[in-house]
């Protein structure tokens, strides 16, 4: 009978070691951020040039349509999605900076971040960020 009682308290606090917990937003929530690059280019339309993350949910812009949709965090990775767009005529650099974005937040980017600096990285692309002031 003990060993039966002590087979099951090891059995639950092993699958207890193996469940884990979402990681949330891991700390984005509330954060607003420059994209400073775009796959190593300037932004096209720098003023407009931005991602911001709410509570569960994460908005962006490169210049001309706005991208959103829910993110969490899991690990090092931002898992984004499903992600919706605005469908307004783009053309050239700025339409090609926003594919980019698209594909890079739909591809669970992996996360770098350092002080006021983030960089996602997946799917060949990199967007590199600045925390907003304010």
């Amino acid at each position: 009978m003990r060993s039966t009682l002590a087979l099951i308290a090891v059995s639950a606090s092993l699958l207890a070691g193996c469940a884990t917990a979402p990681s949330g937003s891991a700390g984005l929530a509330g954060t607003n951020w420059t994209i400073l690059r775009v796959d190593g280019a300037a932004p096209v339309v720098p003023e407009r040039a931005s991602l911001k993350f709410e509570d569960e949910r994460l908005s962006a812009n490169v210049g001309c349509n706005g991208i959103g949709g829910d993110y969490r965090v899991d690990g090092v990775r931002l898992i984004a999605g499903p992600l919706m767009a605005t469908r307004m005529f783009c053309d050239g650099p700025v339409w090609q900076q926003e594919e980019a974005v698209n594909a890079l937040l739909s591809a669970a980017p992996e996360i770098e971040r350092r002080g006021r600096t983030m960089r996602l990285v997946s799917g060949g692309h990199a967007l590199d960020l600045e925390l907003a002031a304010g």
